[in-house]
C-alpha cells in the first residue's frame, strides 16, 4: 500500500487482515498492526467475532480490516472527495453485493453482523492516481485473504462457493480495473471499463 495508508492496531475480525500484509491466523481473536485501504482511523468499536469455525472465517472476509466493509468505505471516501469516478463507482456496487453474499453467510450460521464500522473513518488518498495503485494493491492482499480462508470453508460447500466467486471478482475485475486506472491517471473511461467487462 501507499503513504495514503494509516495502520489500524487491535482490531479483532476473527484474527487476519484481508488486504495488506501482516495477517494472523483465523483462530487468533485479535489481529495486530495492519494497514488497511485508504486513510482510515478504524472503526471506533470492534464487535466480538463469532466462535463457530465457519462463521469466524465469513467475519473475517467481512469484517477485517481489508475484507469487504473496509473496501466498500473506502470507496465511498473516494467517491466523496472526487465525484463518482470509474472504477470506484462501479466496483463500491460490486462490494455491495459482496457483503450482501457474506451477511447471508453469516445469517445462515445464526450470526448478525453490525453495520459497516469503517464508514466515515476512511479518508480518500490525496489524488486519484494513488487511490488507484493502493487498491490495486488491496485487490491482491484481498485475493491472499480468500486464499487462506478458503481451507476453514472446505468442509462447506455455501461458504466455499461464495468465497471463490469473491476471490474471481477480486482477482479478475477488481484487480484489472485498478490497475489500468493506475496506469491511466486515476480512472477509467467507459470504454476501458467496458473493455474490462465492468459495464
Amino acid at each position: 500500500m501507499l503513504g495514503a495508508v494509516t495502520v489500524v492496531a487491535g482490531l479483532s475480525a476473527c484474527g487476519s487482515s484481508p488486504s495488506p500484509p501482516a495477517r494472523t491466523t483465523a483462530a487468533s481473536p485479535s489481529v495486530a498492526a495492519t494497514t488497511v485501504r485508504g486513510d482510515s482511523t478504524g472503526p471506533a468499536t470492534t464487535p466480538t467475532p463469532p466462535t463457530n469455525a465457519l462463521a469466524a472465517a465469513a467475519w473475517e472476509a467481512l469484517m477485517a480490516p481489508t475484507g469487504e466493509y473496509a473496501a466498500s468505505a473506502s470507496y465511498a471516501a473516494v467517491i466523496d472527495a472526487f465525484g463518482p469516478v470509474e472504477p470506484y463507482a462501479s466496483i463500491r456496487a460490486a462490494e455491495e453485493r459482496h457483503i450482501d453474499a457474506l451477511v447471508r453467510q453469516l445469517q445462515r450460521f445464526g450470526v448478525t453482523p453490525p453495520p459497516n464500522p469503517y464508514l466515515g473513518t476512511a479518508k480518500a488518498p490525496p489524488s486519484l492516481a494513488v487511490a488507484a495503485q493502493a487498491w490495486a494493491d488491496g485487490e491482491v492482499a484481498n485475493i491472499a485473504l480468500y486464499d487462506k480462508l478458503m481451507s476453514a470453508a472446505a468442509n462447506d460447500q455455501g461458504l466455499t462457493r461464495v468465497f471463490t466467486n469473491l476471490r474471481r471478482a477480486s482477482a479478475e475485475m477488481h484487480l484489472p480495473a485498478f490497475r489500468a486506472a493506475a496506469a491511466s491517471g486515476g480512472t477509467l473511461t467507459a470504454a476501458q471499463l467496458a473493455e474490462l467487462g465492468l459495464h
